[in-house]
């Protein structure tokens, strides 16, 4: 019975182990797929200018969000983000 017990537990750590690594992958590649969405929105930027994309790690249930930020030069503007997780488009609006 100790060595059922045994087995038994050493199943339940390496299928959580591979569970949480596969969200781990999930929650990674939702995040790249907010990221280009928000910087295809943007469209052609100069060679000079610098995107950045802060993607908010999880969202919300329904959305995630990001900060984006354009530096060119002395001009900056930032944007927000939002990214639907059900059809997969983004919209951009302005910062506050």
């Amino acid at each position: 019975m100790n060595k059922a017990l045994l087995i038994a537990g050493f199943f339940c750590a390496f299928f959580a182990t591979n569970a949480s690594a596969s969200s781990n992958d999930a929650w990674a590649e939702f995040r790249k797929d907010v990221d280009k969405a928000c910087r295809v929105l943007l469209g052609p930027q100069p060679e000079s200018a610098q995107v950045t994309v802060i993607v908010d790690p999880f969202g919300t249930e329904s959305y995630g969000a990001a900060l984006v930020t354009v530096s060119a030069g002395k001009q900056k503007s930032q944007r927000i983000c939002i990214y639907d997780k059900k059809t997969n488009k983004a919209e951009l609006t302005s910062a506050p």
